[in-house]
């Protein structure tokens, strides 16, 4: 029986190339060479890895029907189910361009895939997990790394390690626990979500920004501000501990209904199921939740709120528009009262979903504005590190109104200056300013990038703090402006004017944006 082939692939006969070359499965030239000598990619010596002969490595595994039985072990038994391979009898590679070897594995997983999987994981980088191992110390026994990795999820002997947590401060006060997974089960875990995502992605509903392709937080937050012109209420919903209180047997039903292999829901069951082991080493068992920081849990909290939030949005309130960004969302309303039945409504079905609303993070907000002057207790909200609040805001005619506009929040500004003083900037004098500008401008770039979009002038304060912490920097490097901060900010000016490029902050600024001040 042939394979199912993965999402995106097309299914074609044997291709043959230059040099004789067999293309397998429609592959690209350069994906047909690695396919034929089974590589994964390149070693740290930039040699062609070979992932078909591993000198010490088993096959053996134990298949769903808990009998052990050895790769080399084919033609015994034919299955026939649904994304499992069949076994293999001949010696040769097969019709469909896979070895005997790949054949006798008990589901269909392409080596390219964890190919890719290990490259996002490579790109999104992370902290180690439970045994310790880094980005770094993963890639220099690559080739074993991975053909484990595919060997064992193939066979169905994959079983997820325990998930370190830790403990990580909220920007509201309290803590948060965040679950760590190792590389090697990080690498796992984005096989799965790519194979589940080109199925279930195209299902979710346009108002769901949150961890897409495509989409942003900044997409979000623009249509969140449209609406708000539009609309005179805001109910800023908050679920008090999603991750940590998702149901296991409602996801599970959510992902049986749209996974097309076996493997996708045998995987995720074990993930939700692995154990946590805390700083101290104490494992806990995990009956409800899913790790907050894990690969695979943001797509399984967009497809639980998919069925228990979106549809049900649109089914009792599609007159009421909505964005929803993982577990954070709002609902825009006509009136107060709406308002605060649309609230009761949502808390009663997330109830049937065994969650539940934050008592005290839950508000319903007015829309204040030049058109709409009215006072009630709630004028602002916090969405996406963005504040919507009423505003001065300048009209195409330079005519000064009152608009109700996001701009960064005061929670994130205070963030950022913390991580600015972490930086320490004062303390490298052995360096150049221009040195300092190479190492910092990354991060302010990004800064600008995400706040900037909205409301740039709320962005005045973090310019300021990094101008403070250069003449700090400038009086301790050089003598002539020790003990003198007015020269130093007169001489950081004159740098500023000679090379206005030089930092991020000062190629966007907008007239004056330093004063001074103490850091």
């Amino acid at each position: 029986m042939v394979c199912q082939k993965t999402a995106g692939q097309v299914s074609t006969g044997p291709v043959y190339g230059r040099n004789d070359i067999r293309h397998i499965g429609g592959l690209s030239s350069g994906e047909a060479v690695a396919g034929n000598v089974g590589t994964f990619g390149v070693d740290a010596n930039g040699e062609v890895t070979s992932g078909l002969n591993h000198e010490g490595e088993s096959t053996n595994a134990t298949p769903r029907d808990g009998t052990p039985r050895s790769s080399d072990e084919v033609g015994e038994s034919r299955r026939s189910e649904g994304g499992v391979c069949s076994e293999a009898t001949s010696v040769g590679p097969t019709s469909n361009g896979r070895s005997p070897k790949d054949e006798a594995k008990s589901f269909c997983i392409s080596r390219w895939e964890v190919w890719e999987a290990y490259l996002k994981v490579k790109s999104n980088q992370g902290a180690a997990g439970l045994d310790g191992q880094t980005i770094e110390e993963f890639e220099r026994g690559l080739k074993r790394n991975l053909y484990r990795i595919w060997n064992r999820m193939s066979s169905g002997s994959y079983f997820p390690p325990p998930v370190l947590t830790v403990k990580i401060p909220k920007a509201t006060g309290g803590e948060r626990t965040l679950g760590i997974p190792t590389v090697s089960d990080r690498v796992a875990q984005m096989v799965v979500k790519n194979r589940l995502e080109a199925v279930v992605d195209p299902l979710f509903a346009p108002e769901s920004y949150g961890y897409r392709p495509e989409k942003s937080a900044l997409d979000a937050v623009g249509r969140a501000r449209q609406m708000c012109w539009d609309y005179d209420w805001v109910c800023d919903l908050d679920i008090r501990g999603f991750f940590d209180n998702l149901d296991h047997d409602l996801m599970m039903r959510a992902v049986k209904k749209h996974a097309k292999d076996r493997w996708v829901e045998l995987y995720i069951q074990r993930w939700l199921k692995a154990p946590a082991q805390d700083e101290e080493g104490h494992l806990l068992k995990r009956e409800r939740g899913t790790p907050q920081g894990g690969v695979i849990s943001p797509l399984l909290a967009n497809l639980f709120l998919h069925y228990g939030f979106d549809l049900w949005m649109k089914r009792n309130w599609s007159h009421l528009p909505f964005e929803r960004y993982a577990d954070d969302s709002i609902v825009h309303c006509r009136t107060q009262r709406e308002a605060n039945l649309v609230r009761a409504k949502i808390a009663a079905r997330l109830k049937q979903c065994w969650l539940e609303l934050h008592p005290e993070k839950t508000k319903v907000v007015y829309c204040k504005d030049a058109n709409r002057r009215e006072t009630h207790a709630h004028e602002k909200f916090d969405f996406l590190g963005f504040t919507f609040r009423p505003r001065k805001a300048y009209g195409r005619r330079g005519k000064i109104f009152c608009s109700f506009s996001p701009a960064i929040s005061t929670t994130a500004v205070q963030k950022i200056r913390e991580e600015i003083r972490g930086w320490k900037l004062h303390r490298c004098t052995a360096q150049s300013i221009q040195d300092l500008a190479r190492v910092i401008n990354p991060q302010l770039r990004g800064w600008l990038n995400y706040y900037g979009r909205f409301m740039p002038s709320a962005l005045r304060p973090i310019e300021r703090h990094v101008g403070q912490s250069l003449v700090r920097w400038a009086c301790r490097k050089y003598k002539k402006l020790r003990y003198h901060r007015t020269r130093a900010w007169e001489w950081l000016l004159r740098v500023l004017e000679r090379q206005p490029t030089l930092l991020v902050l000062w190629a966007r600024r907008r007239g004056t944006v330093f004063t001074i001040g103490a850091v």
